[in-house]
């Protein structure tokens, strides 16, 4: 079973704030779902093939085609700031 200190240090690595309702409700519910797969635990699956999926899908999405946009100065002159042919974007990396 999960005890409220196992609840914080979970939230605490998810960086959530629990209130103490929250705690206690959280408590309850993850005891729970726990105590259903400790159900499952016991069924035989000896001659069941490891399955990432319930039913089979497959990627529907389309090639990745590149080709050049038609119109660049118009989507650089939607920018909120630009120099020369390039987007410019505020500095991210450190200095050092």
């Amino acid at each position: 079973m999960i005890d409220r200190e196992q609840v914080r240090k979970v939230a605490h690595l998810a960086r959530l704030e629990l209130t103490a309702v929250e705690e206690e409700k959280f408590t309850t519910q993850l005891g729970d779902i726990l105590d259903y797969f400790e159900q499952l635990s016991e069924l035989d699956v000896t001659n069941v093939a490891p399955t990432t999926r319930a039913i089979d899908v497959s990627n529907v999405t389309r090639e990745d085609k590149l080709q050049p946009y038609p119109d660049r100065e118009a989507i650089l002159q939607s920018a909120p700031e630009q120099e020369g042919e390039y987007f410019k974007v505020p500095k991210i990396m450190n200095q050092e």
